[in-house]
């Protein structure tokens, strides 16, 4: 072929487990509004920074190491991020990718989270805890958008590859990773329900 595909970005998606799955995160979903209604702090922070919503990320972002049930999911998806890294090609030495920072995501409707990424992280990501019909996807930003300084639009009948946003639609029980400089929003909740996620950083 004369044309050749260079510089990717992937991004991963897969079930957190194959069995007892539903199990564990409704047992997840319970410690999630648990710790919402106890995290004074959170609530304060999420009604100036996070509105309609609720984030931990302004409190409690070491869920992982406070709470045996985030403790628990961070080494699921430890098997996860090992094997994204070894599609990515990464050297790490000898060492490991270790997860940094977790926190909670609880949407309900109308609640949006705008573009950003993932600064001093390596690896970044997701895991769906409730995603009800009709809540958001996240929505990618092509990370070369800012570079495009003289290119014409896109066709609306523009191969996946070539788009400058893609969303993905996941599924309660997945995980999704990718690399930390990806840019990336989650468009407003349509759901009458909660969209309830606990994203986190490894570096």
């Amino acid at each position: 072929m004369p044309i050749q595909s260079w510089f990717p970005t992937s991004v991963y998606l897969e079930n957190l487990q194959k069995e007892g799955l539903q199990k564990f995160n409704r047992e997840l979903l319970e410690q999630c509004y648990l710790v919402r209604d106890t995290d004074e702090e959170g609530q304060d922070w999420s009604a100036s920074h996070y509105i309609h919503g609720y984030t931990s990320y302004g409190s409690i972002t070491d869920l992982h190491r406070r709470f045996p049930h985030f403790e628990e999911l961070a080494q699921k998806i430890d098997r996860h991020v090992r094997k994204f890294a070894r599609h990515l090609d990464m050297d790490l030495e000898e060492g490991r990718l270790e997860m940094t920072s977790c926190w909670i995501n609880i949407m309900p409707t109308n609640t949006a989270h705008s573009s950003h990424l993932h600064p001093l992280s390596v690896l970044s990501g997701t895991y769906y805890v409730s995603v009800p019909k009709g809540a958001s996807s996240i929505k990618f930003e092509d990370p070369r958008l800012s570079q495009m300084m003289a290119a014409p639009p896109k066709l609306s009948s523009a191969k996946l590859r070539n788009q400058l946003f893609i969303s993905m639609e996941p599924k309660a029980g997945q995980v999704a990773l990718w690399e930390s400089w990806l840019r990336h929003e989650v468009p407003p909740n349509a759901s009458r329900e909660d969209r309830i996620s606990v994203s986190f950083n490894y570096r």
